[in-house]
């Protein structure tokens, strides 16, 4: 029988891979970012409109020195991750995490994929004609080389199989098209229409930041298990998450394997606005294994970035045999707006 021996919740911001002397660089992106939502209601709001109401007492927050502290706290986490994985050394790595205009658009836009080609490729990310210098000094933490990582397909046809007997319509793909393209919205809160030029397409950075910052690029077999979280109308609730992760769980207990298994949660947790409350109570529920806790959590607190929020309490719900240790919770505000992100590290074991 095949056996989860540990979880991982992780933060995958490009950040986290940036010097805390640019953080402040990288916050000029927030002004142009279409996906700014009110804690208040998730109505869609512009930068201008979120800094005329913010607490004046976060401008007081953003100095090089709690930022090169925050830094350090982030850091921490990561290795203390990659510790983890590196004492469990399971034989295959299940990763949830979301796509962002890199495998899937309006034309196909699933709630919930497993992925069982045999390799996914990744490929370091390219960057947009005009990226800023934090873009681009941050994208060596969604991988540096090229290369084929194993999927251990055999597991994530049993997922598929076993999923739709417990009556989740899982969709499925088994390879990658040599490029993709195509366009996301207007819908909820998307006012404008996302466009994404036809490109190569390769590993989303859900999965290439767990491969590259938390496996250090060891090569390991994972499963990539993905969630439309960010794009509406088709989002899952938190509970639809929690009990995705209990049939995740309960497949692999019955796979005929001798296999270990971790479990990743890969993203959040609150973004692009850091919303404290709302990371609080959600890894309180998660630490409580409170599925009725998480449930609560209001859907509009769970859109645009935040909604990676959904990746964790898929997690959650995959390691509910295990114990949850929050090893770093670090909301770093990087606009006197109240922009920034709720970066977490979290161990099952």
């Amino acid at each position: 029988m095949a056996e989860i021996v540990l979880g991982l919740g992780t933060s995958h911001s490009p950040m986290l891979s940036l010097p805390s002397d640019m953080w402040g660089d990288y916050a000029a992106r927030d002004k142009g970012n279409p996906m700014l939502l009110s804690l208040e209601d998730g109505s869609t709001k512009t930068y201008d409109e979120l800094l005329a109401t913010a607490d004046p007492a976060i401008a007081t927050r953003l100095t090089t020195e709690n930022f090169r502290a925050q830094y350090e706290a982030c850091q921490r986490g990561i290795v203390a991750l990659e510790e983890a994985m590196i004492e469990a050394d399971p034989d295959v790595v299940v990763i949830v995490g979301d796509d962002q205009e890199e495998l899937f658009f309006d034309d196909n836009m699933p709630m919930f994929s497993i992925y069982w080609g045999d390799t996914m490729h990744l490929t370091p990310r390219s960057l947009v004609d005009g990226a800023s210098r934090a873009t681009k000094a941050s994208m060596w933490g969604y991988g540096t080389e090229e290369m084929d990582v194993p999927v251990d397909s055999k597991l994530s046809l049993h997922l598929i199989e076993s999923l739709i007997e417990d009556d989740f319509d899982i969709a499925q793909s088994r390879y990658m098209n040599e490029e993709s393209g195509g366009t996301v919205g207007p819908v909820g809160y998307l006012r404008e229409p996302i466009v994404t030029a036809r490109r190569p397409q390769a590993m989303p950075h859900a999965y290439s930041y767990v491969v590259k910052r938390i496996m250090n690029n060891k090569i390991r077999s994972i499963v990539p298990i993905t969630q439309n979280t960010f794009y509406p109308p088709n989002t899952p609730s938190a509970r639809r998450c929690y009990n995705l992760g209990q049939s995740v769980a309960k497949a692999i207990t019955n796979w005929d394997s001798n296999k270990t298994i971790a479990v990743v949660g890969s993203g959040g947790l609150s973004h692009f606005l850091v919303d404290e409350e709302i990371d609080r109570q959600a890894l309180e529920g998660m630490k409580d294994k409170d599925i009725e806790q998480l449930a609560a959590l209001p859907k509009y607190r769970l859109n645009s970035g935040s909604s990676e929020i959904l990746n964790w309490i898929t997690a959650a719900g995959a390691c509910e045999h295990l114990n949850m240790d929050v090893v770093e919770y670090v909301p770093v505000y990087r606009s006197p707006a109240g922009t920034g992100g709720g970066w977490g590290f979290a161990i099952w074991k």
